[in-house]
C-alpha cells in the first residue's frame, strides 16, 4: 500500500490509516482537534469512535457512514467534509 492509499488531506483535515496488530485505525486532525475510528484487524467487528488513537471509546457503529458523522461531529465539520484514504474505504460491517 502507497503513502497515497493511506493519507490524504481536504481542507483542514488529514486522515490517516494504518494497522497495529490488533486493529485497523483511521485517524484524524483538523481544526485543532483529532478524532479516530478503529476496527479489530480482520475487518468484520463493529467501528469504534475515539476521541484519539489510544483514547476510550465513545460509541460504537456497524455503519462506515454512521461512524464518519460522529468523527464530523468531534472534528466540527459537516460528514461530508471528512476524507478516507483509500485503504480505508472498506472499513465497517
Amino acid at each position: 500500500m502507497t503513502d497515497d492509499e493511506r493519507v490524504v488531506t481536504d481542507g483542514d483535515i488529514t486522515a490517516t490509516y494504518h494497522e497495529t496488530e490488533a486493529e485497523r485505525v483511521l485517524a484524524f486532525e483538523g481544526n485543532g482537534k483529532t478524532a479516530a475510528v478503529a476496527q479489530n484487524l480482520e475487518g468484520y467487528a463493529m467501528l469504534k469512535v475515539r476521541p484519539t488513537i489510544e483514547g476510550d471509546e465513545l460509541e460504537r457503529y456497524y455503519g462506515f457512514d454512521m461512524a464518519l458523522d460522529h468523527v464530523g461531529e468531534l472534528l466540527g465539520v459537516a460528514p461530508h467534509e471528512v476524507p478516507v484514504p483509500d485503504a480505508a474505504a472498506d472499513m465497517g460491517m
